[in-house]
Order: C-alpha cells, then sequence, then structure tokens
C-alpha cells in the first residue's frame, strides 16, 4: 500500500450555510455514509494560509508572540496569514506576510510542508516556507494594530524550539509542524532538496 492522502468526495444531499462571517464561513453538508446513511457534518470553510519558517544565518528561527482570543493564549509562532485573494500565487503571499510581520525579505524560498490544521472540522490548508538568506526590507514598517500591536518579535536558535515544542511550551500548528519539519529533512536529504517556491499545491489551486 501506498501511504499518500487521496483526493476524494463522498455524495452530498444537501448544504446550507448558517453563518458567514468576514474571512470565514460555516456549512452544514448532508453526506452519504458507506452504508447508505446520511449524517450531518459541520465544518468551517476557510480561504487557506501561508506560514513562513524565516531562518537566518545563525541558525535561529525569526518567532513573534501575540494573542489568540479563542484559546486564551499569547503564543510563539511564526509568520503567517490568509490567502485573501482567490487563487492568489501563495509564495507571494507568504513574502507580503515576513514583510508586513517582520519588516524581513528574504533570497532563498522553497516549501517546507503543506499540512490541513483541523481536517475534522476545518478545510483550511496550510503551505509552510522555508525562507533563507534573510536581510531587513526596505521602506516604512507595515503599520500594526488590534492584536499586532501588542506583537513581540524574537530570533529562537532551531534547538531551542524543539525543546519547546517537545516539552509542551509551544503549541501554534505552523511553527510546531514548521520547526519539526525544518529537522527532519535535515536528517533526510537536505533543505536544498526540498520543493520549490512554485511547487504545485492541489488543495489551493494558483497562477505562477
Amino acid at each position: 500500500m501506498t501511504i499518500k492522502d487521496a483526493p476524494e468526495e463522498w455524495e452530498i444531499r444537501a448544504t446550507q450555510t448558517p453563518f458567514v462571517g468576514n474571512k470565514t464561513s460555516v456549512r452544514t453538508d448532508d453526506v452519504v455514509m458507506p452504508d447508505g446513511t446520511v449524517v450531518g457534518r459541520d465544518y468551517q470553510v476557510h480561504p487557506g494560509s501561508v506560514a513562513v519558517l524565516a531562518l537566518d544565518a545563525d541558525d535561529r528561527v525569526l518567532v513573534l508572540r501575540q494573542y489568540r482570543h479563542p484559546v486564551r493564549h499569547k503564543l510563539w509562532e511564526i509568520p503567517a496569514g490568509l490567502l485573501d485573494v482567490p487563487g492568489e500565487n501563495p509564495l507571494h503571499a507568504a513574502q507580503r506576510e515576513l514583510y508586513e510581520e517582520a519588516h524581513v525579505k528574504a533570497e532563498d524560498w522553497r516549501v517546507l510542508t503543506d499540512v490541513y490544521t483541523t481536517p475534522g472540522g476545518c478545510d483550511e490548508a496550510v503551505r509552510i516556507f522555508l525562507a533563507r538568506d534573510l536581510s531587513e526590507a526596505e521602506g516604512e514598517r507595515f503599520a500594526v494594530e488590534e492584536e499586532e500591536a501588542d506583537m513581540v518579535l524574537d530570533r529562537v536558535p532551531v534547538e531551542d524550539l524543539v525543546r519547546g515544542v517537545l516539552a509542551g511550551e509551544l503549541h501554534n500548528n505552523c511553527l510546531v509542524v514548521g520547526v519539526l519539519s525544518l529537522v527532519a529533512a535535515r536528517g533526510g536529504d537536505g533543505l536544498d532538496a526540498l520543493r520549490p517556491a512554485q511547487a504545485p499545491w492541489p488543495a489551493r489551486p494558483f497562477e505562477a
């Protein structure tokens, strides 16, 4: 058996959208199960996201600390943001987020990994990029507001983040998946063997 996720779509008898928000909505589908029964499934409809594990020359990762109201925590995270425009190129979105949240640019971009954050209750897909060869961005810093006004930036050694993840001290999914994927890639074929930044992404198709 090949261990590889495969697209599949079961029959939907009816669908409703009981809630529509600013960026996401909630949908209820009546789905036909393999035994023929029809079961309601509620889930959040999400535009998708990108995240950036920015690695500097001293083997430190650029992280930020931000308040997340749903979980009532200030979490250490890597720069990330929504794919606000349907069909938006995820690389361009990632470059924008790195500039806006950290005022940093990178010369070397690769795909680190692609994940579904909570496939049992949300269709959000996230592409996590590895960004290297960092430098300070030119021009004025992006104006922050709301939760981002309280944001703290830092650069933390990879080994410290790995320790924090395994100790249960760091919880943001993009940071956890990104850091552990980085370590796994280094222990495998190496970072230069990662997929190119414009690699296809079936979960969120885009134009190059």
